[in-house]
């Protein structure tokens, strides 16, 4: 495996942007110094129409027991008119408004369950979110004792959602027991002048025993420390990440007839990192 090492040093990083929940007028940040070295990572360098590595990337695939548990409207599948390489080192997962298997809008859900996993360490995506109504980019992550301890007690990290139709915003999130779904742990991240759709931009946590770290474009925008928790904290075991395009569901509602069809979000890389000495 390739190593390779990088400084967060961010040290007084003057950021023109707005922090909703923040002092927004504390622009300047001191962030200690930590050294990553990569654990994991995909380019996304495939041919056009290559679908994710199958040697880091799985599937959910259909409609999901009550709409994945949050009353979604698509069908996932695996198909390339979905999720496939475009060519250019880029992942696009694709949301289309298309009849099948009873739904009405198709997309795609890759994880990297059974594959790769990890415990604490810096996890980040570059990528460039669709926007519109009833649209629900998502980078985030899962407990992968999830098959035999139920959620939330696996926990859940959210290193970005966003409503489509809020496309300045972006959500960091935490669920764990006593404090998921609406009653999450939560903040929220917004551009001043810009939407996350029209650029790329790099989502990512650090994640350590005691703290979990939200960062867009390297400012820090929030910190979840074990402390903080109105419940047991459950991250002290390994993750696996998600990516995915959900349509509609009870976080943003569903799409109208204005919100238009296809919609991409297109990932640059994936990268996985641990801290070392």
């Amino acid at each position: 495996m390739k190593k390779i090492v990088m400084k967060n040093s961010m040290f007084l990083a003057l950021m023109l942007v707005t922090i909703i929940g923040c002092n927004s007028d504390d622009k300047t940040q001191q962030l200690d110094n930590r050294n990553w070295q990569l654990s994991w990572s995909d380019e996304f360098d495939g041919s056009i129409g290559q679908l994710p590595d199958a040697t880091k990337w799985g599937f959910d695939l259909g409609t999901g027991s009550n709409g994945w548990g949050n009353q979604e409207l698509q069908n996932y599948t695996n198909r390339a008119e979905n999720v496939s390489m475009d060519g250019n080192g880029n992942l696009v997962i694709t949301a289309k408004k298309e009849s099948l298997g009873g739904s009405q809008y198709t997309s795609a859900r890759i994880k990297t369950q059974n594959l790769f996993s990890q415990t604490y360490g810096r996890f980040e995506a570059r990528l460039k979110t669709p926007y519109g109504q009833g649209l629900w980019p998502a980078f985030w992550m899962l407990g992968a004792n999830n098959e035999t301890v139920t959620w939330p007690q696996c926990g859940e990290i959210d290193i970005m959602e966003l409503r489509g139709q809020k496309p300045s915003i972006i959500n960091g999130s935490l669920h764990g027991p006593g404090y998921s779904g609406g009653n999450a742990i939560t903040s929220s991240y917004a551009l001043r002048n810009d939407r996350f759709d029209v650029d790329y931009h790099i989502f990512a946590i650090e994640w350590n025993a005691d703290t979990i770290d939200y960062f867009v474009d390297g400012f820090l925008y929030q910190r979840i420390e074990r402390s903080d928790l109105p419940g047991e904290w459950v991250y002290d075991h390994p993750f696996y990440m998600i990516l995915n395009v959900a349509v509609g569901g009870n976080y943003l509602g569903n799409p109208t007839t204005q919100t238009p069809f296809p919609q991409k979000m297109i990932i640059d890389y994936v990268r996985v990192y641990n801290e070392v000495n």
